[in-house]
């Protein structure tokens, strides 16, 4: 039984080598092409004097405060929400939990139109201002407070808060020192993961902020695509990288805790809703969530649907007018676009596909890899991650600079190829526990029994491990329909206009029907995405997870 696997581990270690190449050419080559502009040909006396400059230190500035306070509003917003979820055993609140982690799934484009359909439907003028992008994140990070914090608060064992008030504590000394306590590694670690989010925040910046507001992100994109000063480019990349892959690091350290921390303990079932207080309590949460979550939804979807006035009411003020003219319209090329936006979609949904196959296999070969150990398969799991530590934007600005061979930046294929890159940690998140969890004695039974390497995957290793690959690319799938970073830097030609793309154009000129086109498109761009994941949520089981 010794022998039998022996062609099974080199059809494995070939496997991860073909993953290995993929990772290096597409993630790493992009990454050293970057650092090789900004150190090497740039040189470090020219870095300096580029992060000397005012206008840099003011973009530093700017991003690292805006983050900061996305922060701090989040945690303020995020943990009522997670403490009433925790706390209380109501009818609903799987369906309040779900709304609740809605956002975090929509592509930013869609959560910048929500926001800005919102403003336009209560008459303030707050587009191009710091309150409408700060509002877009609490409204998009909101869930990593109730997932990640909120599902450990589920899991504290209340004898010990019990246990502080028999001896004397007040509630709120028994929360402080206790509960907080307890709280505290895991509320620092959903930190760092906001921040990240809303330090390499694009999408929301640039349709929220307008022109005058920059961040490094989008302070990326205008020197390397409209200034051609891809010195400054690089440099700000190469700063960008260096910040995340340190949050990066940090949060992995605080989730190793609260994973080490939730792992000893099982889910304390909620207090009953009994009382008026209790009631309050939670009548005021779900007010907040609807406010926080569901307005912004519900003003897309309207301002979507509405497409006139209809004349004038009892009162004399005018009546709007509603049905699906904007969707219909959705089938006609606006001037500023190159295609119409339902071929854009269509564009979309297919780059999805592709990037969702390219990202299974190569997710599956990386996986079975990784989990047959050895130094390859550590390697495949260190580099294989790196998407999740750098922002799009940097990616596609990468690609820019090291695939000059070939003029390969030209080429429609490197968008869905690039989308896999962004969807591979998906996959790899899903199929390496699956793989993990299957027997090795099973394989060697099967091979024992004369069947082939092939013969044992199929009989063996795909039934367990089907269901976690095909979340995993769906997951691929839904984050490619809403890439909108790494495409604005690679869509060269109207073949490869996108939705997100259709919808930032339409929304940057003015005028009511492109504005409707851009509303209706955001709705079914959001409605695919969530959708998706929604259905994927149910059937993952614990395999996979956004967060």
């Amino acid at each position: 039984m010794t022998s039998a696997p022996a062609a099974p581990r080199r059809s494995t270690t070939a496997g991860g080598l073909v993953s290995l190449v993929f990772i290096l050419v597409m993630v790493v080559w992009p990454l050293v092409a970057v650092f090789q502009r900004s150190l090497v040909n740039v040189g470090p006396d020219r870095v300096l004097s580029i992060l000397g400059r005012d206008s840099v230190r003011q973009v530093l500035l700017f991003t690292t405060g805006q983050a900061v306070a996305s922060v701090i509003l989040t945690l303020l917003v995020g943990l009522p929400i997670a403490h009433a979820l925790a706390r209380y055993n109501f009818r609903g609140r799987s369906a309040v939990r779900a709304l609740a982690v809605v956002p975090f799934v929509l592509p930013t484009v869609v959560v910048a139109t929500a926001f800005s359909a919102l403003f336009r439907r209560v008459g303030v003028d707050l587009d191009d201002t710091l309150t409408a992008i700060l509002a877009a994140h609490v409204f998009f990070n909101v869930a990593v407070v109730i997932r990640i914090v909120g599902g450990f608060w589920a899991r504290l064992d209340g004898r010990q808060v019990a246990a502080a008030r028999v001896l004397g504590a007040s509630p709120w000394r028994a929360f402080r020192e206790v509960t907080l306590r307890q709280l505290l590694p895991v509320t620092v670690g959903a930190s760092l993961l906001i921040f990240l989010f809303s330090f390499t925040s694009y999408g929301v910046i640039l349709i929220l902020g307008g022109a005058d507001t920059s961040t490094i992100e989008t302070e990326i994109r205008r020197y390397a695509i409209f200034r051609q000063e891809f010195d400054v480019a690089a440099v700000l990349a190469m700063v960008q990288i260096v910040v995340v892959s340190l949050l990066a690091w940090a949060s992995s350290v605080f989730q190793r805790r609260f994973g080490a921390a939730t792992s000893i303990r099982r889910p304390v079932a909620g207090v009953p809703l009994r009382g008026f207080r209790r009631r309050l309590h939670l009548g005021l949460v779900l007010a907040l969530v609807l406010l926080v979550v569901g307005s912004p939804l519900l003003a897309l979807v309207e301002q979507s649907l509405r497409v006139g006035t209809s004349g004038r009411g009892p009162t004399g003020v005018s009546q709007a007018s509603y049905g699906f003219g904007n969707y219909m319209a959705l089938t006609d090329r606006a001037p500023v676009l190159p295609v119409s936006p339902a071929e854009a979609l269509l564009t979309s949904v297919g780059f999805a596909l592709l990037a969702a196959l390219l990202a299974s296999v190569i997710g599956l070969l990386a996986g079975r890899a990784a989990v047959r150990g050895g130094r390859l398969g550590r390697l495949l799991e260190f580099v294989a991650l790196i998407p999740l530590g750098v922002s799009a934007v940097t990616l596609g600005f990468g690609y820019l600079l090291g695939f000059t061979v070939f003029d390969l930046r030209r080429s429609i294929w490197l968008i869905p190829v690039a989308h896999a890159v962004i969807g591979l940690p998906f996959v790899l998140a899903a199929v390496v526990p699956a793989l993990r969890s299957v027997d090795d004695r099973l394989r060697q039974v099967a091979a024992t029994l004369g069947a082939s390497p092939k013969a044992v995957r199929r009989i063996v290793e795909w039934p367990l491990i089907r269901q976690a690959l095909v979340s995993g690319a769906g997951f691929a799938a839904a984050v490619s329909i809403g890439e909108f970073g790494a495409t604005s830097f690679l869509a060269r030609s109207d073949t490869a206009f996108t939705a997100p793309l259709a919808v930032f154009r339409l929304l940057s000129r003015p005028g009511a029907v492109l504005r409707g086109q851009a509303l209706a498109l955001s709705v079914i761009i959001g409605l695919l995405v969530a959708v998706l994941a929604a259905v994927l949520e149910r059937r993952r089981g614990d395999s996979v997870t956004l967060l």
